[in-house]
């Protein structure tokens, strides 16, 4: 129904976009464009130093989540676009073609181009840069391409391609990148003050305010930091609280579902449909087992492990305090779960 439509635009107006919160605040540090143009200086080996020269692009589309960007900018003919990852997405190619898509589409529109006209219409140059700052290792430097994602793999060329350069910005990581641009750097360093404290058994509210006042006493972000102290608190203990909760999820899955069940579990959930090493695999939110389970063609196993895993989260998130609009753009995004299935089921859980 329309209302129904209506009532879900409106919980996606008010809610943050879940799993930003780091890159909110990596997007807070090159707010200036000063320290944007000094960030593209030092991956260029460029030395522009007019501010007023970048042209922001970035798409601010809240609505539509898979349209909204991190930064983008236009700079020397080049369309220069940034996203920031804290766990490793190999899709980052399909998502920058359809950033790009959109943000040609703006360009041509604002400089009234006619692309079918029978001129050659010129257009800045796409530069895709990933800035990763996860826990898992990567080298220092990843190409990702877009033609790895085709299917069959063929000997003709494909027609389309959309390449990324990842670029790991952990400390002790490309070193001469993060002393070529100190906000870089200043960021990365706070990042692993926090890892560093939360390794010492630290809990996360803790390592977040000890590494604030170390940086703020080693004047590292510090303009950052002292206003808005608060604010950078409560982004990254959103974001640790949202990590933690899926690794938690993930591990116990795992175990259960691969060290304990075995695949004898898995066979036998596959082969009747859910057996007692399929229940395990899907109560702890084991998706590799759901995704193996699906290809096995166990329809009923399938369905009944996403809804018991649905509803398992969505008690897990309330009582950890997320809110019920949280919950729903939480799980949605995560899992590629529509609005409306996880909406009705939470209207179960209230009525039983």
């Amino acid at each position: 129904m329309k209302t129904e439509k209506l009532n879900i635009t409106k919980i996606f107006k008010r809610l943050p976009i879940v799993k930003k919160h780091k890159d909110r605040l990596f997007q807070r540090v090159f707010a200036d464009k000063r320290d944007l143009l000094d960030l593209y200086n030092a991956i260029n080996h460029t030395n522009y130093t007019n501010p007023d020269n970048l042209e922001i692009t970035t798409l601010e589309d809240v609505i539509y989540m898979s349209m909204k960007n991190d930064m983008s900018f236009i700079i020397s003919s080049t369309l220069n676009l940034y996203e920031h990852q804290s766990t490793f997405n190999p899709n980052m190619p399909v998502r920058g073609l359809m950033y790009f898509s959109r943000l040609y589409e703006g360009y041509i529109k604002q400089h009234d181009l006619d692309i079918y006209g029978r001129s050659l219409v010129k257009l800045p140059t796409p530069q895709f840069i990933i800035f990763y700052n996860g826990r898992d290792e990567y080298p220092d430097e990843m190409i990702l391409r877009l033609s790895d994602a085709f299917t069959p793999k063929l000997s003709v060329e494909p027609v389309l391609e959309c390449r990324a350069t990842m670029l790991n910005i952990n400390y002790g990581h490309n070193n001469t990148l993060l002393n070529s641009c100190k906000r870089l750097h200043d960021y990365s360093y706070f990042i692993a003050r926090i890892n560093k404290y939360i390794d010492n058994k630290c809990t996360m509210q803790d390592a977040i305010g000890r590494a604030i006042d170390d940086c703020i006493k080693d004047d590292i972000l510090a303009d950052i930091l002292v206003k808005c102290k608060s604010e950078v608190t409560n982004m990254l203990l959103t974001e640790f609280d949202e990590k933690l909760h899926k690794k938690t999820v993930y591990n116990e899955g795992y175990e259960d579902g691969h060290k304990s069940g075995v695949s004898e579990g898995f066979e036998r959930g596959h082969k009747r449909g859910i057996s007692e090493g399929f229940e395990r695999g899907h109560k702890y939110g084991v998706n590799e087992g759901f995704e193996r389970g699906h290809k096995c063609g166990v329809s009923e196993g399938f369905d009944k492990a996403r809804e018991d895993y649905i509803i398992h989260s969505i008690d897990m998130l309330r009582s950890m305090g997320i809110s019920d609009d949280r919950i729903v753009c939480l799980i949605a995004e995560n899992y590629n779960i529509s609005e409306e299935y996880i909406m009705q089921k939470m209207s179960t859980l209230r009525d039983l």
